[in-house]
């Protein structure tokens, strides 16, 4: 017969969240799903199991490595189960949502799952809480979801936040514009994805001279908005990698506009995690906190035309957001002796307290309410704190 421990084991990267973090966390993921809401953000609720094809089809592609599979008894199709919720949402706008006038605001909440964990996120499963503004190309956009990002991270109490922006079509414009061979294409993603300024340098016989500075100057770019802007002024981008930085600048210039004293970070060639994605990229740190708050950026949502509909989304991970506010603290909680009425009860429930209603009577009533955790104890129909009960009978001695 297995024990007690054997029944409490799971799977790694899963846990159970127990009181009172359960509760802290769905209160946290409120909150910040109120401040989208503020912002026109309807949401919506996609299903925890698709069909393979729908999952992975277009970019979905990217998290086939990450999703659980399964033969669905009913269909007898392969079916899925969510590794992210950005595209489940942008198939809902692209079909469901598909005559909605433009832009369209939506906004998600759910748990995800997740074949492999990193060693950032072991967890391989978590929550999102993300948001999509869809179907427009615009500064304004970008602006709006990394704004908005800041907002509700700040709402539930995350401190020094910075925004470390990408431009993940940068590097392709460049080598496109410069008619770099492909091959070297390969190699070079390798050497900027290493941060390796040498090996850059060393493919100058492939890449030509200019195309090689143009390259290490990139790279050598990453750092604070304002001076990584400047430094792309002085590297004579090409036409269409020029395009792109001015998309890029336009966005750092509405968000100061707005929020002057957000931190904001460029690494010009930065590509990981991004691949699907079609313009400014973003992903939130907090200082001192483990691993990425969240991420988003400008992609091609679902299938209204061969190549889908500008849209702009923003996906937050809960366990991250949960390490870098304050820790989740007992409400009060007031003990009530057996036979208080249900009236008196009521009444403390409204004005917030959480009660606990003793269901037998005991002997010592101040005993039993430290053991169910309550702050306080009803005397005389008034809440009164058990630390003061208890100094109180210290000094009758």
């Amino acid at each position: 017969m297995p024990n007690s421990s054997d029944k409490a084991l799971l799977p790694a990267g899963l846990s159970d969240v127990l009181p009172p973090d359960a509760a802290y966390e769905a209160e946290v993921q409120q909150c910040i799903m109120a401040v989208f809401a503020r912002y026109g953000y309807e949401r919506v609720k996609p299903p925890l199991l698709e069909f393979e094809e729908n999952l992975l089809s277009g970019s979905g592609a990217a998290m086939a490595g990450q999703t659980f599979r399964l033969m669905d008894p009913v269909s007898q199709r392969m079916m899925g189960l969510r590794a992210d919720m950005t595209l489940q949402v942008a198939r809902i706008a692209a079909t469901r949502l598909y005559k909605s006038a433009r832009p369209l605001r939506l906004s998600y909440a759910g748990q995800v799952l997740r074949v492999k964990g990193t060693q950032l996120r072991p967890e391989r499963q978590f929550g999102q809480v993300g948001a999509e503004l869809i179907g427009v190309v615009s500064s304004a956009a970008d602006a709006e979801v990394i704004l908005m990002a800041a907002e509700a991270l700040n709402a539930v109490g995350v401190r020094d936040l910075s925004v470390d922006l990408c431009m993940p079509t940068l590097v392709p414009a460049v080598c496109r514009d410069r008619k770099i061979p492909e091959q070297a294409i390969r190699r070079l993603r390798v050497a900027l994805d290493r941060k390796d300024a040498a090996g850059v340098t060393a493919l100058e016989p492939e890449l030509g001279k200019a195309s090689a500075k143009i390259l290490s100057g990139l790279l050598a770019a990453a750092g604070v908005a304002e001076e990584t802007l400047k430094a792309l002024k002085k590297l004579h981008l090409p036409k269409s990698a020029a395009e792109e930085e001015a998309r890029l600048a336009a966005a750092i210039k509405a968000i100061k506009h707005v929020a002057p004293d957000l931190t904001l970070t460029v690494d010009p060639v930065e590509n990981r995690g991004f691949e699907y994605h079609t313009g400014v990229t973003f992903t939130l740190f907090a200082k001192g906190v483990r691993g990425e708050l969240g991420s988003g950026g400008r992609y091609r949502a679902g299938n209204v035309s061969a190549r889908g509909e500008a849209a702009t989304g923003l996906t937050l991970f809960m366990d991250t957001v949960l390490r870098a506010i304050a820790p989740a603290s007992s409400n009060p909680r007031v003990f009530l002796p057996y036979g208080t009425p249900a009236t008196i009860a009521a009444t403390l429930r409204a004005d917030g307290w959480i009660t606990l209603a003793e269901l037998k009577r005991s002997a010592k009533p101040d005993i039993e309410a430290r053991t169910m955790r309550c702050t306080h104890i009803l005397k005389g129909n008034k809440p009164v704190a058990l630390s003061d009960r208890k100094t109180a009978g210290k000094r009758k001695k």
